[in-house]
């Protein structure tokens, strides 16, 4: 059973908005905007002779200016002008523009797929390249008549002969973020979130709350070089883990949390001083061969056998023999984390100069598994810059079975990219970090429903998206690169007309 769409609202009053509704002191108080404007942009409360300011996150932008019923021209004293708000330019970057995180926000709040009428980009960034020149070629929609309940948006998660057979919903799982990275009310909204649709989340490499014990079927606790917060007990517990080998965004620099975020409670789990930097080293300097990776997940499966195992790596020259390697060495799932992965505590010369971007590390390494014969015994999760319902289907298509989602489930709680994930006391919106105070803001229950909002508006989106191709399942879309296109498809620009 799906989980239920329920109204979640930003937290903050002052919603920001693309574009603002001017109103000069033409204005008579009519109404006459009011009554023309189908988005209630204008609004004149009961019993009262003015307009209250206008709402203007609601407004459709310069578009609107090619309706009958545009307010601007309806205006007998021509009173209203619509601008663009010059706070909009000042949000996000290439790869998360204002129009990606607004839509994204939107998602969350509705569960709904966001409208193309409502003037946001909400599937693409404007970085130029990568997904955001990647496309699905234009295609007729399908002959066959295909219902929403013939479609098939579920993940097998181990294809092997051994270990736990576990198949989730949905193509998609919340990626390692540390507590300590985050705070506390992030992880739980989090594993709420992915207890609610069956799926899973891992904690990065910062420990195991208490906290989680109610989600440990949908947790997943991550072995990384630093071995923070690494017991028997945190493998007994779950039913899956995860090596971290490497990690897309900074692959050779190791993880690294600095003194402010290291208080009293993450300096727990990790067993360190409190204040004091923390580091993750890299690689692990006991695994330099096929074999002593072999023996990491023989460890694993002797302390639990009954458990799934993930490995991370990032996407070296070298990654589709990497990937059999972890293949031949008993991995249920290889994680691939590619390049423009990691939220703003990454850093940018990593992020952009040192892995191989997933677009081209998912083709590469699914074609080597398919000319080995070993395709379908092992699960190809992909991560790394992937930001949405597009992007997700995009990835399968080059030949992902699934992909780890991370920075987009920090969006959904109102993420602005502003970067300071890592500095002082993090995030200015509670979301990234340990602060006690600034921990507050964030609301476990409301922060789980923002989530699952964003993922059943993913789902709708997905359902529509197969059903155009033709396709019943996301296994039939796995590795049909012949459905992509790589161009400089055009896309609706707004006019640029002031009035």
């Amino acid at each position: 059973m799906l989980p239920e769409i329920k109204n979640a609202p930003e937290r903050f009053k002052n919603q920001l908005a693309k574009y603002l509704v001017l109103r000069n002191p033409q204005c008579i108080n009519c109404g006459t905007c009011a009554v023309v404007c189908p988005y209630q942009v204008h609004q004149r409360p009961a019993g009262y002779k003015r307009m209250s300011q206008p709402v203007h996150e609601r407004c459709i932008g310069f578009r609107c200016l090619k309706n009958d019923f545009c307010c601007v021209h309806h205006c007998p004293r021509q009173a209203l002008k619509l601008e663009l708000n010059p706070l909009w330019e000042t949000l996000g970057d290439a790869r998360w523009p204002a129009d990606l995180l607004k839509a994204t926000w939107l998602q969350a709040e509705t569960g709904e797929p966001t409208s193309s009428g409502l003037a946001y980009n909400y599937q693409t960034g404007q970085s130029g390249g990568g997904f955001d020149r990647l496309q699905f070629k234009n295609t007729d929609s399908s002959p066959v008549k295909i219902n929403d309940n013939q479609v098939d948006t579920s993940l097998q998660l181990n294809k092997r002969p051994f270990g736990p057979k576990i198949t989730i919903p949905i193509p998609v799982y919340g990626g390692g973020m540390s507590f300590g990275s985050i705070g506390l009310a992030t992880m739980l909204a989090r594993a709420k979130a992915a207890q609610a649709w069956g799926t899973f989340i891992s904690t990065g490499e910062g420990g195991y709350p208490e906290e989680l014990a109610p989600y440990d079927n949908h947790i997943i606790t991550q072995v990384a070089t630093g071995l923070f917060g690494v017991s028997e007990r945190s493998l007994q517990r779950v039913r899956f883990m995860e090596f971290k080998y490497a990690q897309g965004a900074k692959p050779g620099l190791g993880g690294h949390l600095l003194g402010d975020k290291n208080t009293p409670s993450v300096a727990k789990f990790r067993e360190a001083v409190p204040g004091t930097s923390l580091f993750s080293p890299f690689p692990f300097h006991s695994v330099y061969s096929v074999e002593d990776h072999k023996k990491h997940v023989d460890w694993i499966k002797a302390i639990n056998p009954n458990i799934l195992v993930s490995v991370k790596v990032s996407t070296p020259t070298d990654i589709d023999m990497v990937t059999v390697g972890s293949y031949y060495a008993g991995a249920h799932i290889v994680h691939l984390d590619g390049a423009y992965g990691g939220t703003g505590a990454a850093p940018e010369i990593a992020k952009k100069n040192i892995a191989m971007p997933i677009e081209y590390a998912v083709p590469k390494v699914h074609r080597f598994l398919c000319a080995e014969g070993i395709r379908d015994e092992i699960t190809l999760i992909a991560s790394g810059g992937i930001r949405t319902a597009l992007d997700v289907a995009k990835v399968i298509a080059l030949g992902a079975d699934g992909v780890v989602i991370g920075t987009a489930e920090l969006v959904a709680l109102g993420c602005v990219r502003c970067g300071n994930c890592e500095s002082g006391r993090g995030c200015p919106r509670g979301i990234a970090t340990t602060d006690p105070e600034l921990e507050k803001l964030i609301d476990a229950d409301w922060g789980a429903q923002r989530i699952i909002n964003m993922y059943r508006a993913w789902l709708k989106y997905w359902l529509q998206l197969l059903k155009k191709l033709g396709l019943t399942s996301f296994k039939e879309l796995r590795g049909r690169m012949d459905l992509l296109e790589y161009g400089t498809r055009e896309m609706e620009e707004e006019e640029k007309i002031q009035i």
